[in-house]
């Protein structure tokens, strides 16, 4: 059999024709209901309108619309409290959630949300004085460059200074030195010497390094090394890279026919301050002494002769090779010792001072 579907206008209707005194099994004939049917409609609509029925159906269609938006709200709310609980906020994380929820809710309704404690969320931090740490953590790494937190930690305590780790490591971080730091290489202090002057030759040798470039734009080097006392000019290396066994090559043919002096005036380069380079002149008896970084006029008599060469050699030729290079070396340090006057030196040339010895 054939379901009829009727509308509520259509219920209403036969409830008042029932109402009106119309026989119950007969209207349940015409309409192919049966009587329990109809007793359901008479007590779901009976005593009502049709007017009533769409005021009635559009508040059901409201009320389900409510249910569903509060059961979405519901849903959201209860998938947030569980990302917050799973994945823990700091309460300065939940501080500024709360800041910009009350926006939009109350303060009681953000708080509960995230669950911080209203009272948590009004209290102001007043952290104290920190220099004090911070000056002790600064002077720590400052002379100690690769220890780390518990070195750092340990070294103050041994102090005598009581403070919690939890401070000092919140400091530590907050000044950055929980990142890998790189280290420069440090030089040893250099104390400031008077420029001393030799009263006989071998006494002083000064000896620096000088650069210049070929025609092709090759970079070359030069490394002079010279008698303070008769600013003779002793060896004049070059080459592409002279590293300081070259130094010490240098300084050994020296030796074997002029001796070697008791210091050796130089800078801070790399080839002058290598191991290698001080374990010779431990075991030749010879003094490096160093000028201070920055400070090259504490080497006066070969940066004086470094000019010399810059004005009369280096910028006076064009050079095509090393070979060019030495050829007009050889030929300048042969002018300069034996034909050149030196104001210092009474006009005389460094070879006719050092026969007069």
């Amino acid at each position: 059999m054939k379901r009829i579907k009727f509308t509520e206008s259509q219920i209403v209707k036969a409830i008042k024709e029932h109402e009106s005194g119309k026989n119950v099994h007969d209207l349940c004939r015409e309409l192919g209901i049966s009587t329990a049917a109809f007793y359901k409609w008479r007590q779901r609509y009976g005593g009502m309108e049709v007017k009533e029925l769409s005021k009635l159906k559009a508040l059901e269609e409201e009320n389900a619309r409510l249910k569903k938006m509060y059961a979405n709200l519901s849903l959201v709310h209860e998938v947030f409290k569980e990302a917050v609980e799973k994945k823990p906020l700091t309460p300065d994380e939940k501080r500024d959630l709360v800041d910009e929820m009350v926006k939009r809710i109350s303060h009681r309704q953000a708080c509960k949300c995230v669950g911080l404690n209203r009272s948590k969320h009004y209290y102001q931090h007043k952290r104290g004085d920190d220099n004090e740490v911070v000056d002790a953590l600064s002077l720590l790494v400052e002379k100690h460059v690769s220890i780390g937190f518990w070195q750092c930690y340990y070294r103050l305590r041994r102090k005598g200074l009581k403070w919690n780790h939890k401070k000092i490591y919140r400091i530590y971080t907050s000044m950055r030195l929980n990142i890998r730091r790189r280290a420069k290489k440090r030089q040893p202090e250099r104390v400031k010497k008077p420029l001393f002057v030799p009263e006989t030759v071998n006494e002083v040798w000064s000896m620096d390094f000088m650069s210049d470039a070929l025609w092709n734009g090759r970079k070359f080097r030069l490394l002079n090394i010279a008698d303070d006392y008769n600013r003779e000019m002793l060896t004049m290396e070059i080459d592409y890279s002279l590293p300081a066994l070259r130094v010490i090559r240098a300084l050994d043919e020296l030796k074997q026919y002029r001796g070697l002096p008791k210091k050796i005036r130089m800078d801070n380069g790399p080839e002058f301050i290598s191991h290698k380079l001080d374990e010779w002149a431990k075991e030749n008896n010879v003094e490096l002494v160093f000028i201070q970084p920055g400070e090259p006029t504490q080497n006066a008599y070969i940066e004086r002769l470094n000019g010399s060469i810059r004005r009369e050699l280096l910028n006076a030729y064009i050079f095509h090779s090393l070979d060019d290079v030495r050829e007009k070396v050889e030929e300048w340090m042969v002018d300069y010792n034996y034909h050149r006057p030196h104001q210092a030196l009474n006009f005389k040339s460094p070879v006719d001072l050092l026969q007069e010895i």
